[in-house]
């Protein structure tokens, strides 16, 4: 039945012989991991815009001039990561660049951030885009968190069944945006040329605080939430289409185009005509207003700005499970996180994912304010440690122009380290203090992983052991039987057909019980001895620990004894909830049971396999 159910959710499985057929091609690339990158201006002009009104049409006044500073600090990150696509086209974007070039610590710092960034970037998209559908309609305000995790869900299963079906259903909501907004800019500048600029200082409130460089610097960290998402094309190169490198790379170009085209295009509409937002209104919802009245057209930017919301989470589930695969191959996650699914992704990634997303919508309620604080660090703390590790990788190859890439790379690096700075300072106590926790906490994770792996390879290695080494001594078998079935009967012929010293253990859980067990034995299994254990609180896996034990300890014969376990399987999934389970309880204490005295129990299951 499960089969069935996952068959009809995901699709038949696939295999790996396709897994050059499911690459992306630009196109689809572009849809998959540009929507956090695109709508990022939403909240990045509602950031600038809320940062300089306090300070009126003076502060406003601003809005361009701080736009133009991130849009060039855009272009020297897009360029910092068209040549890192190159310079390590197997994927991993900061992580990658940080610890070749600057340690294994630094390189997991940037993980550590990378992977805050994508969790907050799926979070936050999805709460603003239902927020966005809340506030159009009231009524669903109260069930944002259920909007959000049925979101989620839709995302998380188009994820897993597969890249050419993502990508293709996520174009829909990425063109409808830019093939609406990119023609409502343009038209608001024909608009800027016929009637002229407006006028801020008849627009602007009153000033309640002046202009200051801190505010500017304040105004200009919460502006670079515009960078978020660039790092996903770098993260994704493996899942292009050949070549990788240069589809991914000129994907990111074409990427980074249309974020410029968009946030200065918005923002210098915003000022020269004087858009000033209502109390309840995005100036993004002003402007639009602005230009388009109240009508159809009003309707469909605003549409197309809650569905690249909602799909932006689609960029984290593009870039962090082949983040958590890389960070798998390397030791310092679960090496299950490298496995393809039946559907050539990284399911287990994307599912983790999902649960780790859902978490966050669910304890913080839905609130992209709430969400927004933790966001930013992340983000610039990952792109400086890239940028840093770009410097280093120019001046360690010292090929043609390599001072000038460092140079790009170093200014880059000092601009995302400032706006570091100050979002951490500013944001700190509203919550940024979380995932500055966070961030170090999950770094000693990947060690403590590490170590462990570590651990596990020198306690298996081969290292020092010679072929037929410490043969296996004549086993002893000990069967703990439920009674007398066709099961228990099949489990006994079995450890009778590897061993002679075979025991039959029975709990006595109810008193009296025994007796009729051991009359029906000794009329099938009379050559099998038959031991009955009193068990006055009614437990199997205590007695049956004492008793191996016990037994081990007196025949000392350089081995524990070896556990058969009888049991019978349903035909149908559901029948096994009609049944104790016993066989497992004690397959799980006996597995996890530390080793005795130097040796250990091996334990073998005889299933009978029921036919209706």
């Amino acid at each position: 039945m499960w089969s069935r159910i996952k068959y009809l959710l995901l699709g038949p499985p696939l295999p790996t012989q396709q897994l050059e057929h499911k690459r992306l091609n630009k196109i689809r690339a572009l849809a998959a991991f540009s929507p956090d990158a695109l709508s990022s201006i939403a909240y990045a002009n509602q950031e600038i815009y809320l940062g300089l009104v306090v300070a009126g049409s003076a502060g406003l006044s601003m809005s361009l001039p701080i736009g133009l500073a991130i849009t060039s600090l855009l272009v020297l990150v897009a360029l910092s990561y068209f040549q890192t696509i190159h310079g390590y086209p197997s994927g991993g974007g900061s992580y990658v660049v940080a610890r070749k070039n600057l340690g294994t610590l630094p390189g997991l710092i940037a993980a550590a951030a990378l992977i805050m960034d994508y969790l907050l970037t799926a979070a936050v998209s999805l709460t603003a885009g239902v927020e966005a559908i809340a506030s159009a309609f009231s009524a669903l305000w109260s069930y944002r968190v259920i909007i959000s995790l049925v979101l989620l869900a839709v995302i998380t299963l188009l994820n897993l069944r597969g890249l050419r079906e993502t990508g293709t259903l996520m174009a829909v909501p990425v063109y409808l945006f830019l093939f609406t907004y990119l023609p409502m800019l343009a038209y608001g500048v024909v608009r800027l040329l016929i009637d002229g600029p407006g006028s801020l200082a008849a627009a602007a409130p009153p000033a309640t605080q002046p202009v200051t460089t801190f505010l500017v610097l304040r105004t200009f960290a919460a502006g670079c939430t515009a960078l978020t998402g660039i790092e996903a094309i770098s993260n994704g190169v493996p899942a292009f289409q050949p070549p990788e490198a240069k589809n991914a790379g000129r994907t990111l170009m074409v990427m980074a185009l249309l974020m410029a085209l968009l946030f200065v295009g918005s923002i210098g509409l915003t000022q020269t005509m004087a858009v000033i937002s209502g109390p309840e209104e995005t100036i993004l919802s002003a402007l639009s207003r602005r230009l388009l009245g109240n009508g159809p057209a009003y309707l469909v930017i605003q549409i197309s700005t809650m569905l690249i919301l909602a799909v932006a989470a689609n960029t984290s589930f593009a870039g962090l499970p082949r983040l958590m695969a890389i960070l798998g191959t390397d030791g310092f996650l679960p090496r299950q996180l490298t496995n393809l699914g039946a559907r050539l992704v990284f399911a287990n990634g994307i599912v983790l994912l999902s649960i780790a997303a859902g978490t966050l919508i669910v304890v913080f309620g839905g609130n992209t304010h709430a969400l927004i604080p933790l966001f930013a660090v992340g983000v610039f703390l990952a792109v400086t440690l890239s940028q840093v590790g770009m410097v280093v990788h120019w001046w360690r190859e010292r090929g043609h122009g390599w001072w000038y890439k460092a140079g790009i790379n170093g200014v880059g690096a000092l601009a995302t380290a400032v706006a570091l700075i100050v979002i951490g300072i500013s944001k700190f106590i509203a919550g940024a203090w979380i995932t500055i926790l966070l961030i170090p906490i999950l770094v000693m994770v990947f060690f403590r992983i590490r170590a462990h792996y570590q651990e596990v390879a020198q306690q298996l290695s081969l290292e020092g052991l010679s072929p037929g080494d410490s043969p296996f001594p004549h086993p002893r078998l000990v069967v703990p039987v439920p009674g007398i079935h066709r099961g228990v009967l099949e489990a006994i012929a079995y450890a009778r057909s590897i061993s002679d010293d075979v025991t039959a253990v029975y709990i006595e859980l109810q008193p009296g019980t025994g007796r009729y067990v051991q009359e029906r034995w000794m009329r099938w299994c009379p050559d099998v001895p038959l031991v009955i254990l009193n068990s006055p609180y009614r437990s199997v896996v205590g007695p049956l620990l004492d008793f191996l034990d016990e037994t081990d300890r007196q025949r000392n014969d350089g081995q524990l004894a070896t556990v058969v376990l009888p049991e019978f399987v349903p035909a149908r999934w559901w029948h096994a909830l009609l049944h104790s389970q016993t066989a497992w309880l004690i397959r799980v204490a006996l597995l996890y049971r530390r080793r005795r005295w130097g040796f250990q129990r091996a334990i073998i299951d005889v299933p009978y396999h029921l036919r209706r």
